[in-house]
């Protein structure tokens, strides 16, 4: 293993709390001093005689100055978050109360933690891998119920269980191999040729599924990039200022008012939505519009959801047939919307019904809203979706190791069928084992380490 066991001595601290005024704060230690620190600060009982699990009152004091009343929480090592001495101390809300307890325990000893440092020193002292950690990131981050399901099942192991689980898989046949070099002189076989090659070809099926299931899992944690287009007035912003509930959006009856893409989301059955409103598609020599429209064709490219809006009173079936082949040569998912029914006949809306999956509805008066929303959903195909049950991939990271695990097993099936020595097929093996091992953390690096935790937040 490369990962760094030179794990810091010294207590850190930080405040655990997002910033701003609120009625509490949160100021969180950890390290063999942590509470022999507070308690030198602490006007209460003697904290270095009280049990973990405990909370205790009373008041925080610069020598005999009184700098606020507290509640202190004990987590003496190794129970708890990091496996060290940990202690919350719980003060009121005030920014300048905070930074004086703060810069009070830095004078005492501490030292303020770095980004992530807590989660590391988890990680560092075995509470848990390296993937749970990178989960423990995704749960502060999640803002729907899917991405909190999600992240909660593999802040719990799930998903370094499966990794876990194929590399003791391979390890049984990399040390069976490693045995035959032992003996090369003797030409003895401990590993069991065809059974390997049955293990390899098992490993990269499910492997085939963890990688397909980052294309929800991206979904799930980042939400569905979902471009509005159309021509202009076609009430594209009208429909973004309802989906939203507010006025996000310029509304106007003059053609080319919005000239840049706007953003926002909406939460629908657990999913986020990432609604971009765009300038509408037309020719023009408005350089300013002209620019606007580029864009709309530049987030069309990126994005993973299209809503097509068309004014039902505007054009024929066959026009938006063409439109909507014309702007979707990836076939991307994509929901055909016709607005203003309010103002269109029976015999118009009849017209329309070659349009696979239209929905109909009017954005001014917010007619059939629900049915958009419900074939946004549907587009999505989340429906057989089961986040208790199975293993889904989120994070970048963990697909790379996936791929470059999946191309090493290759390798190991090719010189399998050419009949190359053992050494070589082990080499192909240890390169595997190599990857899956950077995902749970049983490899790694200080570069590594530093890239995941650093993009955590100050406190956690």
């Amino acid at each position: 293993m490369l990962i760094n066991l030179n794990i810091s001595n010294d207590t850190i601290v930080a405040v655990a709390t997002a910033p701003g005024v609120g009625a509490i704060a949160v100021i969180r230690l950890s390290g063999p001093d942590a509470i022999h620190i507070t308690n030198a600060v602490f006007k209460g009982k003697d904290l270095t005689k009280q049990a973990s699990h405990t909370i205790h009152f009373g008041t925080i004091r610069d020598e005999e100055k009184i700098l606020d009343e507290v509640l202190v929480s004990l987590f003496v090592g190794p129970h708890s978050y990091t496996k060290e001495n940990v202690v919350e101390i719980s003060c009121h809300g005030s920014d300048f109360i905070v930074q004086q307890i703060v810069k009070l325990l830095l004078k005492h000893g501490a030292r303020l933690a770095n980004a992530g440092e807590f989660t590391k020193r988890a990680f560092l002292n075995g509470q848990f891998d390296l993937a749970q950690a990178e989960a423990v990131a995704d749960l502060i981050s999640s803002d729907s119920a899917l991405s909190h399901e999600v992240a909660m099942k593999q802040m719990r192991g799930g998903f370094s269980q499966e990794i876990k689980r194929l590399r003791a898989e391979l390890v049984h046949f990399a040390s069976m191999i490693e045995l035959e070099l032992d003996f090369g002189e003797e030409d003895v076989e401990f590993a069991d040729r065809e059974q390997l090659r049955t293990l390899i070809l098992n490993i990269q099926s499910i492997i085939r599924e963890l990688l397909k299931s980052f294309e929800l899992g991206n979904v799930i944690k980042n939400g569905v990039p979902t471009v509005i287009v159309g021509k202009p007035n076609a009430g594209k912003s009208t429909l973004l200022n309802k989906l939203l509930n507010e006025e996000k959006a310029i509304v106007s009856d003059v053609p080319g008012t919005t000239r840049d893409f706007i953003e926002d989301e909406i939460n629908l059955e657990g999913i986020t939505f990432r609604f971009i409103d765009t300038a509408g598609l037309r020719e023009t020599t408005d350089k300013v519009e002209a620019i606007g429209v580029e864009r709309t064709m530049q987030k069309l490219s990126q994005s993973s959801l299209i809503i097509y809006l068309f004014d039902i009173t505007e054009v024929t079936a066959e026009e938006v047939q063409a439109e909507l082949d014309r702007l979707n040569p990836k076939k991307l998912p994509m929901v055909a919307v016709a607005n203003k029914i309010d103002q269109a006949s029976p015999e118009k809306l009849a017209a329309f019904s070659s349009i696979e999956n239209l929905v109909q509805i009017s954005a001014a008066e917010g007619a059939n809203l629900d049915d958009l929303k419900q074939a946004l959903v549907e587009k999505v195909n989340l429906g057989k979706l089961n986040t208790q049950s199975q293993t889904i991939v989120t994070n970048l990271r963990h697909v790379d190791s996936l791929n470059k695990t999946y191309a090493s097993l290759d390798d190991v099936l090719n010189g399998l069928a050419l009949g190359v020595s053992g050494d070589l097929v082990a080499a192909d093996i240890r390169r595997a084992l190599y990857s899956l091992g950077e995902i749970t953390g049983e490899i790694t690096t200080d570069d590594l380490l530093d890239n995941i935790f650093t993009k955590f937040c100050i406190g956690k």
